[in-house]
This record gives structure tokens, C-alpha cells and sequence, in this order.
């Protein structure tokens, strides 16, 4: 019954990884070829709203 368990969680663990990583794999080709100009729209857009806000968190050493 252990053996079972384990396998299941394996097996589980592999699906769930291998369809996450196809996800962000399409993804990343989809946006190489079919971007065009527009690839890094949302980021530029993000990157403008964020100029001159502070920085916020701890110091980092």
C-alpha cells in the first residue's frame, strides 16, 4: 500500500510539473512569435506608472 501511495504522489507531482511547464514554455514561444513590436507592452506600461514611487522593505545587506 506504501509502494501505491508513493507512486501516486510521483506520479501526481510529474503531471502537475510537466503541465506548468508547458504552460510557461507556450507561453514564452507565443510571445516570441507572435509578439511582434508589441512584445513588452504590459511591462513598459507597468514600468511607466511605477516611476518615482518609493522603495519599500527592510535594507538588504
Amino acid at each position: 500500500m506504501g509502494a501505491y501511495i508513493t507512486d501516486l504522489t510521483i506520479v501526481a507531482l510529474l503531471i502537475v510539473g510537466i503541465t506548468a511547464l508547458m504552460g510557461v514554455i507556450t507561453n514564452s514561444i507565443g510571445e516570441k512569435v507572435f509578439g511582434g513590436k508589441h512584445r513588452s507592452e504590459f511591462v513598459d506600461e507597468s514600468a511607466k506608472y511605477q516611476t518615482g514611487w518609493k522603495t519599500v522593505g527592510g535594507n538588504k545587506k
